[in-house]
This record gives structure tokens, sequence and C-alpha cells, in this order.
């Protein structure tokens, strides 16, 4: 309670009027303005959830598992075109539609991470940058996120998910970060006007603010060492449109509740016990509640919209109301006009694609997680929890699923070395370019000596610099596992650290930012042990759970 009460007086302090209310932090249909959350018990505008502060931040919370919904969005946009297209609207609406697409580069800043060499099967996984913007560019976004004096203001990050997709499309993890996080915002540059934002330590959501959402996905990988395919960013309208095609989303409260206050604090939304089917006005008000669910922070909210998208995801599996062709073209509409994308998926026919990609994913492998935080010292901000976040953040680099159901496919014995070490030929590799603290010079040689005192004589060094979070032994020959086990051993790297890969020739040691200094590669703990799911602190929420129900704040129940 104490902690509650401090995140809300610190909130209201911050606060300007309007700014905050975008649900987007909440999830990417979070935003509802006061035009869309309507209450239906004073019938007008309802007051709002929470203001974004010039500074970025957003009372008390961080948005959670708003990622989810993304995801839904894409698949109702692929359903939405390829219904569209059997109904003979023609070559002419495709291109139209592209047409609403906005674009971006994908990175704002240096050359960044290196995309992971393709498995055994050539296959490789997919990492997706959802953001959802609070911008109020647009009469229709004032209209459902408020704050006509914002129209002006560069718009926040306020949503921010990354969607990864397994390399053999079996499983489908979905992370997301508190939208007030500190963190270090690497330099970027404006694709547009040309300004150079010098790197900075802020909020998470102000990097959009530094040039656009390729800004985003730079400080992304620099704080998960997850190197990311494409992002997508959506703003406030085209969401009740979009809500309204699933034909409605089942959600549950465990009491009545009323997002309201004599204060003007809440969504106004209004739902007595048990499960509802929530669309239009009614599912905004529900992703933007912070008011009323658990401890009144954007905690609660970010559960919420977990929940929603769970129960969404689980609607479009079942084949729901996406029949009628003129509500179909109307959605799409509303979701191209309202898309921001990277310039690798700038076609309403590659997003038709990803679509497919993500709907082969069982609902049941479908896990939404936030990354472990914790509060500064002075509750001001959330900063990534020690161990935990960095835990998750390495499940996605390795490509393990965060529901711990990847472990058997972990099984098999370890083979043996197939040649004596001196005649392994391993080419070690400097990947410490990291565009936040710079690259460690000679650290591929410093190995290289140190696998030469090991008995690893043929050893050789590569020159190049590249970037990298962990430190890899990849291989091309299946008959090399057990010489490069060894030498995983002999280095004390953990078994993770060694990946066959498609595109290999020969053995390759590639140092990492995780072994900066030393010739002994660092334990951060005191014995190494597999990780195999999300730790308990990222508070995993599975894509089948149709029990979840909402826990009310009594303040707010009636």
């Amino acid at each position: 309670m104490r902690q509650s009460s401090v995140r809300g007086d610190r909130s209201r302090r911050r606060q300007e009027p309007d700014a905050q209310e975008l649900g987007w932090d909440d999830g990417l249909y979070a935003n509802g303005g006061p035009s869309a959350g309507a209450s239906d018990a004073d019938g007008g505008a309802p007051p709002r959830d929470g203001d974004a502060s010039a500074d970025g931040h957003r009372t008390g919370g961080r948005p959670r598992r708003g990622r989810g919904r993304k995801v839904l969005r894409w698949t109702a946009l692929s359903l939405a075109v390829l219904i569209v297209g059997g109904a003979g609207a023609g070559y002419w609406y495709y291109e139209h539609l592209n047409a609403n697409l906005r674009k971006a580069p994908r990175s704002l800043s240096g050359d960044g991470l290196k995309k992971p060499d393709p498995n055994a099967f050539g296959q490789s996984p997919l990492n997706i940058l959802l953001l959802g913007s609070d911008g109020r560019n647009s009469a229709e976004n004032i209209k459902l996120g408020g704050a006509r004096q914002d129209a002006d203001r560069k718009p926040l990050a306020d949503v921010q998910m990354l969607l990864h997709v397994s390399a053999d499309r079996s499983s489908m993890s979905v992370l997301s970060i508190p939208r007030d996080t500190r963190v270090t915002i690497p330099r970027c540059t404006d694709p547009k006007t040309h300004q150079v934002y010098p790197q900075t330590s802020a909020a998470i959501n102000q990097s959009l603010q530094h040039g656009g959402p390729g800004c985003t996905l730079a400080t992304w990988q620099e704080l998960t060492g997850v190197y990311i395919d494409h992002f997508m960013m959506v703003d406030f309208s085209g969401v009740v449109s979009m809500a309204d095609a699933i034909g409605g989303v089942p959600v549950c409260v465990d009491r009545n509740v009323y997002s309201h206050d004599s204060k003007g604090h809440g969504s106004g939304l209004r739902l007595t016990k048990g499960t509802h089917s929530v669309k239009g006005v009614q599912a905004l008000q529900w992703l933007r509640t912070r008011y009323g669910f658990e401890d009144n922070t954007d905690i609660g909210r970010a559960k919420a919209q977990h929940m929603y998208m769970n129960s969404m995801v689980r609607q479009l599996k079942k084949g729901t109301k996406l029949t009628d062709p003129g509500q179909l073209r109307d959605l799409a509409e509303a979701a191209t006009k309202s898309l921001t994308v990277d310039d690798g998926l700038d076609t309403v026919k590659k997003l038709y694609d990803l679509g497919g990609d993500l709907n082969r994913v069982p609902a049941k492998r479908l896990t939404m997680v936030t990354m472990p935080w914790q509060y500064s010292s002075d509750e001001s901000y959330v900063v990534p929890k020690p161990g935990d976040a960095e835990a998750t953040f390495a499940l996605l680099r390795n490509d393990t699923a965060l529901d711990g159901k990847d472990r058997k496919k972990k099984a098999a014995p370890a083979p043996k070395a197939s040649m004596p070490k001196g005649a392994l030929k391993v080419v070690v590799q400097n990947g410490t370019n990291s565009t936040v603290n710079g690259p460690v010079s000679g650290r591929a040689g410093v190995i290289q000596q140190r696998l030469a005192g090991l008995g690893y004589g043929a050893a050789a060094t590569d020159t190049a610099l590249t970037t990298q979070a962990d430190t890899t032994i990849t291989y091309g020959d299946k008959a090399l596992r057990g010489d490069a086990l060894a030498l995983a051993k002999s280095l004390g790297l953990p078994k993770d650290a060694v990946r066959e890969s498609s595109s290999a020739t020969g053995m390759r040691l590639v140092i990492g930012n995780d072994w900066r200094s030393g010739t002994a590669y660092p334990k951060t703990s005191g014995e190494e042990k597999d990780v195999d799911k999300a730790p308990d602190s990222a508070d995993a929420l599975n894509g089948e759970d149709s029990k979840a129900c909402m826990k009310v704040n009594p303040q707010y129940s009636f």
C-alpha cells in the first residue's frame, strides 16, 4: 500500500492534462481517450486514466502484455486483405492500402547487432518490435486520445513489446518493457531532419522522440542484445474498428468495477462481476483502465491487456466474425492508416505473409511476460531487475521459449570430440563492438592466446569487429559438435553457447559483450545452471489460459 500511494502521488505531480491516457502504454488497443471512454454512468467523456508527463513518464507503471494484442492486429489485417482481394477489389485497392502505410528506417543508430545465423535446418527466429504511439497528429487521434494541447508534441512509445517467433515457428514469446524503465538511449540520427540526438539515459518511451521508431528499435537491441528484424507502430486511429471486427472479446473481473473517482481518474469502464464480451468503446476502456485494477498502476493495466490479448487470439483462432467484405475493407483502411512499419515491411503483402507465419503458432505456445523490473531507490522510475531481466533476454537470444517447454529439445547426449585439440581449426573474432560502451580492442588476440595455452594450437583470429551480446561457438558440420562442446568446456562457456549453423564454414568463436575483459569467462552466479523458462518475476501468462480474471481494486468497486 505504501508503494502504491507513493507512485500515485508521484504520478499526479508529473501528469500533464491528457497526454497520458494513451492507453498505449497498456497495450496495443490501450488508448481510449476521453471520447473513447465515455462512461455509461454520466454519459459524458470519461475522466482520463492517467496522463503522460513532459519527461515521458506515465503514472506509476508499465505496459506489459499489450504486445500480444498487436499479434492479433496483424492477424486481423491479414484476414482482411485476403477477403478484400477475394472480393475482387483488385490491384488498385492493394496499391491504395500500400500507400496508406507509413514507412521509416529500421534502425537509427550505427550498424547494431548482426542477424543470428540460421540453425542447422536453415531456419531463423523472427523478432518484431511492436510499438504503440501516443501521437495526436490527426483529429481522429485527438478524439480517441485526448490532449489537444499536445497535438504538436512528439509522440512517445508508450506500448513496447518484442514478439519473438521461434525458428521452427512452434512457439511465440512476447516481452513487454515498462514505459518508464530507465535505459541508455544510444546516439540516433533523425532520417528526415538529420538532427543528431546524443546518447542519453532516460525513460525508454522517450526513445521514439529521438528520430522515430528506428531509435526505439536500437534502444531495445542495446538493452536486450536481441537482433530485431522489424518494427510496427500503431497510433490511436482504427482501434475501435478492429475491436468491433472481432465481434467482441470475453474479459473477466472478480468483482464489480467502475473506473471513475471524484478526482477525475479512471477510464469510465463499468462492469459487473463475471465475464463480459467487450468491443468498441468498452474494449478501449478495458485496455486503458489503470484506476480500478489491482494496485491502480500500470502493472494491473498491463495484466488486463494481456488477458484481453490472449482472449482475442483465442477468438481469432476459433474463426470469429471476420466475414463481411465491407466490414473488412473498413478494417483494412483503419489498420493501414494507423500503421508505421520499417522499410522491410513496406507492403500489405509482406504484412500478410508475416500474419501467416504468426498464425502457425498454437495458442498454447504463446507466452506473454513483462521484463522483470524493480523501482529505483526513490520510486520515480523502473530499472531492469538484476539477474532475472538478463536471464529473460538470454532466453530470447538463444531462441528458447519462455514457457519452459523447449527443455525436451535439448535432451540429446553430448557427442565426443572427433579430433585432437591441436588439430581443431577455430577462428576467434571480437564481438564487443557495443554502440553504447564501445569496443574492447584486442579481445580476439587475447582469447586466441588463451586457447593456444590450452592446447588449441590451430586457433587463429579474424580482425573484423562485430557486435554480439553473448559469446558463442558456431559450427556447420554436425561432426564438429563434440569438438565445439569440448572447446566450450575448456573456456568455461555454457552449453547454450554452442550452436550449429547452416551458414557456418568451419568453427568460429565470437567473444561477446558478456566477456569484455580477462581470460576466464565470467560466471554470473556461484554455479552454472540451465535456465529454460522465464523467471517467476516475469509474470508469464499463457495464451490458452481462459480462466484468468482481473482483480478489481476495492476502492473502485460498487
